[in-house]
This record gives C-alpha cells, structure tokens and sequence, in this order.
C-alpha cells in the first residue's frame, strides 16, 4: 500500500512556497529517487496541463522567475530526465537543501525511511536553472 509524503518547499527563513503530496510505494527510498519521483511528477502535470506557469523544484531552460513560479518564454513540453539531471546536481552542490524530519539528508544514496509522520522539505539556496 503506497504512503504518502507531505513535500513541502521552503525559503531559508521558513516561508512555505508549496506543499503537495507525493505517493511512495516502498517503505524505504533513496534521496535520488525522491528528487526523480518529485520531478517526474512535477513536469508530467505540466506537460499534461500546459499552465502559463511552471511551479516546480528546478527552473527550466528559457523561463523567466514570477512571482509564483518560472513562465517559460516559448510554450513547450518539458523533459523531465533534463530537469532530473540539474535537480541531482543542484543537490550535489548544496543549491537546495532536502530535510527530512528537520534532519539534512547528506548524499543522494542516502535511505528515508517513508510513513505517515514523515515531512520532507526542499529549501532552495539559489536559483536553479534546468532543462
């Protein structure tokens, strides 16, 4: 039976961007695999939607930053395995914080353990700039 995480982002001084729910179908998951379900997710709704704004975790390539997400200069679909490549990296490089029980998660193969109390929270430290 699928769990769900309550994803939440979050600027440095604790204000909440977004909160939405993300299912998980194992009881364990790795930080690479969260950032990848997150993002999947993330560019398959707007893909299918086609909103004036995408509101997601990485800023894609040729979008400008609005006030409540990035509003791409050229209508288009996104692809997510582009946006999943700059989501790793921007991990790697510290450009985005992954808390997990108010805990930083410290390497993309690091194991979280999913359940209904967990809380993940990505805080962005700069702006990130994607596929």
């Amino acid at each position: 039976m699928p769990t769900t995480l309550t994803i939440r982002d979050e600027t440095l001084n604790g204000e909440s961007l977004a909160e939405w729910a993300l299912d998980v179908l194992t009881d364990h998951i790795t930080v690479r695999e969260l950032i990848r379900s997150r993002v999947y997710q993330e560019v398959q709704d707007f893909n299918r939607k086609s909103p004036e704004v995408f509101r997601g975790f990485i800023q894609p390539e040729g979008a400008e930053k609005t006030l409540n997400g990035w509003k791409l200069t050229k209508q288009r679909q996104l692809d997510w395995h582009k946006q999943f490549e700059r989501g790793l990296e921007a991990f790697e490089k510290n450009q985005v914080l992954i808390l997990v029980n108010d805990r930083q998660a410290e390497s993309l193969d690091e194991e979280i353990e999913v359940g209904p109390e967990t809380r993940v929270t990505f805080l962005r430290l700069t702006a990130l700039v994607g596929g």
